[in-house]
């Protein structure tokens, strides 16, 4: 395992994650997730990414639960804030309110005293940013959280919220998008108003929700049991890649991986991590094994010549406007 500074913060993380968003205490059991979790130690991950509203709430438990008896100095643990929790009004969005409950709940459910990041899930235009922020500075007086993040906001956003928190005298050192060689659409603003800033980027979805590991083909059905034909598992999200077009894009992607030695998973994971504003590239995993397969693209360096070969297939059909970001940005309350 590779490590890296989260942004231009003293804060370490591994630069491949691990993160439970549609797997604890939903898609798998918990003995296979607890594997899971254990397969990631094993093999040197050390930075573990949840969020109150995965599973409703249970994610966090479950993980509380298989990472119990571990060093806690050893650990980075991520959690959110910001999506429904419970049937309440005030139980959601960037309200103080629901940000001082929400810390004490996942550190309860998670079982430590704090996270090292505190993210907002994301935007929340029903609540003055200056209310958030001072909330989010409270929690991190209080030491219940080291750092704060946010996630799939806009550069905007980001810098709006940074100006504030060095007001508040708080760490804001992190944004988490989704992010891959098929969505690219951090590139145009986020990045470089993150890198100006001093703020990395924690991207999710680095192989496309599956898209990338090549195991969808054009003109055929999707495997039995995959992830396109899963409700709960994406399939609502994957559904954007599932034409053709992309997926006989995706194996003209095989010989480069072949060459490199790496899956097309692991090359997948590779390219994102050639950006020097990634920290880390979360992965998911229903299996063991598929933790190790994806941690072997850490540490991997890509040639200029092979990432432009990547860029140059898939570019057709890469989805790069900068005004995308704007879509993850809820419209109504949550």
């Amino acid at each position: 395992m590779e490590y890296r500074h989260l942004g231009r913060s003293g804060l370490i993380i591994s630069e491949i994650a691990y993160g439970n968003w549609l797997t604890h205490g939903s898609q798998v059991e918990e003995d296979a997730a607890t594997a899971c979790v254990r397969a990631a130690l094993d093999v040197g991950i050390t930075t573990f990414d949840t969020a109150d509203v995965y599973a409703g709430t249970r994610a966090e438990s479950v993980l509380g639960r298989a990472l119990k008896g571990e060093r806690r100095e050893g650990l980075e643990i991520f959690t959110k804030v910001f999506w429904p929790t419970g049937p309440g009004h005030n139980d959601r969005g960037l309200s103080r309110k629901h940000i001082m409950e929400s810390i004490d709940n996942s550190l309860s459910r998670l079982q430590t005293d704090y996270v090292d990041l505190y993210q907002a899930h994301r935007y929340d235009r029903f609540t003055p940013l200056e209310e958030t922020m001072e909330a989010f500075a409270d929690v991190v007086h209080s030491g219940k959280a080291h750092y704060i993040g946010v996630s799939e906001w806009t550069a905007d956003q980001i810098r709006r919220a940074h100006a504030l928190a060095r007001e508040l005298r708080i760490p804001l050192v992190s944004n988490q998008p989704q992010y891959s060689a098929l969505w690219r659409v951090i590139e145009g603003e986020v990045v470089p108003t993150s890198e100006e800033l001093g703020i990395g980027q924690v991207v999710f979805s680095p192989i496309a929700q599956g898209v990338l590991t090549g195991k969808y083909l054009p003109g055929e059905q999707p495997p039995a049991g995959s992830r396109a034909t899963d409700d709960k598992g994406g399939a609502n999200m994957i559904s954007r890649w599932m034409r053709d077009e992309v997926l006989a894009r995706v194996q003209e992607l095989k010989p480069i991986a072949a060459e490199a030695g790496l899956s097309l998973a692991q090359l997948a994971v590779a390219w994102v991590l050639q950006n020097k504003n990634v920290s880390a590239a979360i992965v998911g995993a229903s299996r063991p094994e598929q933790v190790g397969e994806n941690a072997k693209a850490a540490g991997v360096k890509l040639d200029a010549e092979v990432v432009e070969r990547i860029e140059s297939i898939l570019a057709p059909v890469a989805v790069t406007d900068p005004l995308k970001v704007y879509e993850n940005v809820p419209t109504k309350r949550p």
